[in-house]
């Protein structure tokens, strides 16, 4: 049995026995988007499929670096750590690509943890679209480093000097992609093999830069491929004994890494039909419907306080200035990068936005939620965008409402005071997630940075 046919319990109860596995690997992602995960045995696996199992709750109640928050209230000391409930998906059964015969399952946290439960989170917003008679689709695009470097390799080097995988500019080069092309092969064929098949991968501009965009799916499929690409372009790149990395930022000399996301809404159809576009106006110059406008028009009010769960770490603020393509307000334009959402003009399939706020830190699974739930918020109130963008958004000025947070305190206290968040995630959600931000900065003002160093030591 091909695994990604796998579609219930008695589907995974069989592929285990046709294929005579002993252990099977799990995952759940975390608030970060984070895989935490492990093997299971081939019998604790099939009850856990019919009953759930315990995953110790400090999944949520520590940070990437797996130190303890101080701040939350849903696990902590107080509580003793308990088992979190995570229940498996079935449908998500994968075979990993770097891994022989190994099949992969992913599941999400349950019972009272659903509520701050990423995936979950999600699907939330997107049964309100399907309240409102949408369906969604969405896209990924994800900018990252490689170096040829180890994780041991990096720390010896204090993260200074590592080797990119090419030097310099050359982006879109066919060149590198040739000469690199074992690497670049086996990271396309990897992912049609775990079903997150890549539409695009190329070199980027800049030192070992790559780029690629994940084939569209609707929302929920693509916010699993996009985070399981993470993971595991990681996990094929350290194989390779290189190292891929997603931050934000990683040096001052060059751009950030994007991680833009496309999204789309349909009308939910009957029957086999999908529905048709609800974004799309032939009659429009720009194709816009009323309902796509209105889309935008909510995403570009609640983007400042929405950033948090796009821009979730302190690291996230070195790329929102001007001129390395990163927006710093909330701007929309058509079918230009210089704003902050990118209208694309087309046809009655591919009209859509790309939200070019997000970075490639971004936990996908949140910066969708956002992304979608502030459009459904902008039709729900039947907004009106601010006149769109034409030419360079960097050199304009804006009014003060539109301008984006510029620290993760900030926005981790703009989404906490924000009423369309508590109505749209919860006030669990918003309350934990914003803790978690805060204790993210809280955590970075304690350190002393090289630049601190450099500039204070002697002179100051």
């Amino acid at each position: 049995m091909y695994a990604r046919n796998v579609k219930s319990i008695a589907d995974a109860k069989a592929i285990i026995k046709e294929r005579g596995l002993e252990y099977v690997k799990v995952g759940v992602f975390d608030i970060d988007g984070i895989m935490r995960g492990k093997y299971m045995g081939r019998d604790k696996f099939l009850s856990a499929l019919e009953k759930g199992f315990g995953f110790c709750d400090v999944v949520v109640g520590w940070d990437s670096y797996d130190q303890l928050y101080d701040n939350v209230s849903i696990t902590g000391w107080h509580t003793g750590y308990p088992d979190a409930e995570v229940r498996l998906l079935p449908e998500s059964c994968r075979d990993i690509a770097w891994e022989d015969d190994m099949l992969f399952f992913l599941g999400e946290f349950a019972g009272k943890y659903e509520d701050v439960c990423p995936r979950g989170t999600l699907r939330r917003v997107l049964e309100r679209a399907d309240k409102m008679g949408y369906t969604v689709n969405a896209g990924f695009e994800f900018e990252f480093f490689v170096f040829e470097e180890t994780p041991h390799s990096v720390r010896e080097k204090n993260y200074r000097d590592m080797k990119p995988l090419a030097p310099g500019f050359f982006g879109y080069s066919v060149l590198r992609n040739t000469v690199e092309s074992d690497l670049y092969r086996e990271l396309l064929d990897g992912c049609v093999e775990m079903d997150m098949k890549l539409e695009g991968l190329h070199e980027e501009t800049g030192p070992g830069v790559l780029e690629a965009a994940i084939s569209v799916d609707g929302a929920m499929a693509a916010a699993d491929k996009a985070s399981m690409f993470k993971t595991f372009a990681k996990i094929m790149a350290q194989k390779h004994g290189l190292m891929a990395t997603f931050m934000a930022k990683w040096s001052p000399d060059w751009p950030g890494q994007s991680g833009h996301i496309h999204i789309s809404l349909n009308k939910k159809g009957s029957g086999k039909s999908t529905g048709k576009s609800a974004f799309y106006d032939a009659k429009d110059p720009d194709g816009m419907s009323k309902t796509m406008t209105q889309f935008v028009a909510g995403q570009q009010k609640l983007m400042p306080e929405f950033l948090a769960m796009i821009a979730p770490t302190v690291n996230s603020y070195t790329r929102l200035i001007p001129g390395f393509w990163a927006p710093t307000d909330a701007t929309w334009g058509v079918d230009n990068r210089t704003c902050a959402l990118r209208v694309v003009k087309g046809s009655e399939k591919s009209q859509r936005v790309e939200y070019r706020v997000s970075a490639a830190d971004c936990n996908p699974y949140l910066a969708l939620a956002a992304a979608i739930a502030s459009g459904l918020h902008g039709i729900e109130a039947g907004l009106t965008p601010e006149p769109k963008i034409e030419g360079n958004a960097y050199e304009k000025k804006f009014p003060k409402k539109l301008a984006l947070p510029t620290t993760l305190f900030e926005a981790a206290g703009r989404l906490k005071s924000s009423k369309v968040a508590r109505d749209m995630f919860g006030d669990v959600f918003v309350d934990h997630y914003a803790a978690s931000r805060e204790w993210e900065e809280r955590e970075f003002r304690r350190h002393i940075t090289d630049w601190e160093m450099e500039r204070y030591f002697e002179i100051i």
